[in-house]
């Protein structure tokens, strides 16, 4: 039986948290930032915790 492998795109993606939580980034910072206030820039700077929800997906990319 052949390796799972870990999906590349999924370990670039996303961190742990030192309690085993999965961090991910805010998505909109790419571009057309003109029209976004400041306040709304530096929240989407921070990390972000995955939801339950999307937490078996997530898993499953990265083989947990």
């Amino acid at each position: 039986m052949p390796k799972v492998k870990t999906n590349s795109s999924a370990k670039k993606r996303f961190s742990f948290t030192g309690t085993g939580k999965v961090k991910r980034k805010h998505a909109f910072k790419n571009h057309i930032l003109t029209k976004k206030t400041k306040k709304r820039k530096a929240r989407l700077v921070k990390m972000a915790i995955v939801t339950d929800a999307d937490m078996s997906n997530v898993k499953r990319m990265l083989w947990l």
